[in-house]
């Protein structure tokens, strides 16, 4: 049995787009780190994909801006990143530490 997780929190819909479009952009770095990626080819084609989200995480941005959204609830957002398996996917990012010995 899947353990149920908690709600995300109640977001804007720019809020919403805001965090979806940073985990991609995380998710795409994770693929590009050359401490973690093993082949070229997936790490070019996710170097490609990253101009597209990152113009995304612009978008997500500007728009909270011009509705008026200028405070980044960072609390709430990071309840809604940690239901999203953030910390995992933000993980892939860092550099692995040196094996012990």
């Amino acid at each position: 049995m899947v353990p149920e997780l908690p709600p995300l929190p109640a977001l804007t819909r720019a809020e919403g787009e805001f965090v979806d479009a940073y985990l991609a952009v995380v998710d795409l770095l994770g693929r590009i780190n050359p401490a973690r990626t093993e082949h070229t080819y997936g790490a070019l084609r996710a170097a490609q994909a990253l101009v597209g989200r990152a113009a995304a995480l612009r978008d997500a941005l500007d728009l909270m801006h011009a509705r008026g959204e200028i405070e980044v609830h960072a609390e709430t957002l990071a309840r809604a990143l940690r239901v999203l398996d953030g910390e995992r996917r933000s993980g892939r990012v860092t550099v692995p530490r040196m094996p012990a010995g």
